[in-house]
């Protein structure tokens, strides 16, 4: 009798034991998520290198926040179609299709082109303050007037296609650091751009949230990168030799400043 109790006892402290260890120790999550990236250039990771050579013009980067969170999470699937200058209708004429009703995580960066990031920078390098301000006052009076809708249409487009995914709307990076020592554009143009970046993000993020989507906010993470930063910069200056890149993430910006945040929100 005595031998069987102390056989009933280990087994039952061995049992205890290994349902402790079974709490103490998460299990690893299967992959399952089926995870599609679409959006514009900094989605795409112009400005990244390592472009995929099936993305042609569109210059996916395997740098890019979607392929780092592919690499480093390994979902189920993964897609990206997200393309350079890409616009809110290109994404809901071209895009949307990549979606389907297995989807489970979509993320998003799109509304830059719509109000004209290039053509303001252009117009800011190539002339003075006086019109670098304007061109990013029409662009903010732009935003304000359509972008909410325009990116509304997206969103519902999304939702549409892919109605159980997690949605995450990525924003972008503000360009400039202020009040240090800085060749090139005044200190009000460099506001001012700062400003427009501002207020793109502002209103992307309430419709995100409207939507019922997460937002991801990369602003504070760029902070010390910036242009006119003292710190390692993780956007690009005006390339005057690949143009295309200027104004956007390097390889460490997309890595130390949008993927961080986008996997944080998507988890």
């Amino acid at each position: 009798m005595r031998r069987s109790r102390l056989v009933t006892l280990a087994l039952s402290l061995a049992t205890s034991l290994g349902a402790t260890l079974a709490l103490a120790v998460p299990a690893q999550a299967a992959p399952t998520d089926r995870y599609v990236a679409l959006g514009d250039s900094y989605a795409s990771g112009v400005g990244a290198g390592s472009y995929t050579a099936e993305s042609g013009s569109c210059q996916r980067s395997t740098n890019a926040y979607p392929a780092l969170y592919n690499t480093n999470v390994q979902p189920a699937s993964y897609r990206s179609v997200a393309c350079s200058g890409a616009r809110t209708t290109d994404v809901t004429n071209s895009q949307l299709a990549a979606l389907g009703s297995n989807t489970t995580l979509v993320s998003v960066t799109v509304g830059g082109n719509d109000v004209g990031f290039a053509n303001i920078m252009t117009t800011c390098v190539l002339y003075g303050t006086t019109e670098c301000v304007a061109a990013v006052q029409a662009a903010e009076d732009k935003a304000r007037a359509q972008l909410a809708g325009l990116l509304a249409t997206v969103y519902n487009g999304i939702r549409s296609r892919a109605p159980s995914a997690r949605v995450v709307v990525v924003g972008y990076p503000v360009f400039y650091q202020l009040d240090t020592l800085c060749v090139g554009l005044s200190d009000t143009s460099r506001a001012k751009i700062n400003e427009g970046i501002n207020l793109v993000d502002d209103i992307t993020r309430s419709a995100a949230l409207a939507a019922g989507f997460k937002f991801a906010d990369v602003r504070s993470s760029f902070v010390g990168h910036q242009l006119c930063s003292y710190g390692e910069k993780w956007l690009h200056a005006l390339n005057y030799t690949n143009i295309g890149i200027s104004y956007h993430p390097t390889a460490a910006g997309q890595a130390g400043g949008y993927y961080p945040v986008f996997r944080g929100v998507a988890g």
